[in-house]
């Protein structure tokens, strides 16, 4: 009993902050998945690693729209953004998952430790890859090449969402900064409606598939909801250089214990 409690509660504490974290960066999956993938170990390390991440997508749904909520003042004038974008977002999430889903488990548990150091250099690498992106026109808007590039690249960053999901907020707010769609509080709301998309889809695979643990699910979906919400609520307040520093942490540390692991050198 006190096990299982404890179980649920350090769920639910990771789905808090993931839910928080998703609202102000990106990133809550490093919090999310390893947690899960803890209290799945009786399930086998290569279909934990699948069911880890089809329940963490599950849970953290709730929570990315609770953060579109709270960012709902900056969804105006956003539409067109959105339309543009949903397509491809809809179908890289569906790719995505269809790749989990349809290969190999033992392929995922070799790339989990490569995904989650590529996701975490990634957030590291963001405000310096800002600095590349072009000046845009006096009407504030990208050129047809860059709307563009900005789709095609969505397609590929929901193919990797639908498939482990880690960091894909970091790349969206990247990407979507080239679209001059505004403040980084608008692009935030963009990005929540967009992974709420990507993940929906997958979670529709997942299902099918029955790769979900409901109970962990709605737990931690209650959480996110609660995260999600109050992280956009204060994320305007809090110091982004903190929040992007404990994420990038985590998720060195988590690259670098499931590398050991695989090399033999910690105890499964």
């Amino acid at each position: 009993m006190w096990q299982q409690i404890g179980i649920y509660g350090s769920l639910c504490a990771a789905a808090v902050v993931a839910g928080a974290v998703n609202a102000v960066a990106g990133g809550g999956t490093l919090l999310t998945f390893p947690t899960l993938l803890f209290a799945l170990r009786s399930l086998g390390s290569a279909e934990a690693g699948v069911v880890a991440n089809a329940t963490s997508t599950t849970a953290l749904v709730p929570g990315s729209l609770a953060g579109a909520w709270g960012y709902r003042r900056e969804l105006r004038g956003s539409r067109r953004w959105l339309i543009l974008l949903s397509a491809p977002s809809l179908l890289g999430g569906l790719t995505g998952a269809l790749l989990l889903t349809r290969t190999d488990p033992g392929y995922f548990k070799l790339v989990v430790p490569w995904l989650l150091l590529a996701a975490s250099l990634l957030f590291l690498a963001q405000p310096y890859l800002a600095r590349w992106f072009p000046v845009h026109s006096e009407s504030g808007l990208p050129s047809f090449r860059v709307q563009a590039a900005v789709a095609f690249f969505q397609f590929f960053v929901s193919v990797y969402g639908g498939y482990f999901g880690a960091g894909i907020g970091i790349l969206m707010l990247t990407s979507l900064s080239f679209m001059g769609i505004g403040n980084i509080h608008q692009i935030n709301a963009v990005k929540a409606i967009l992974g709420a998309i990507i993940n929906g889809v997958a979670i529709v695979v997942f299902v099918v598939d029955n790769k979900i643990v409901w109970s962990y699910a709605a737990a931690m979906a209650a959480a996110s909801v609660l995260g999600g919400y109050y992280g956009a609520v204060v994320g305007r307040r809090l110091p982004k250089g903190l929040v992007r520093g404990f994420v990038i942490v985590v998720g060195l540390t988590l690259a670098a214990y499931y590398f050991l692991e695989q090399a033999g050198a910690l105890p499964r």
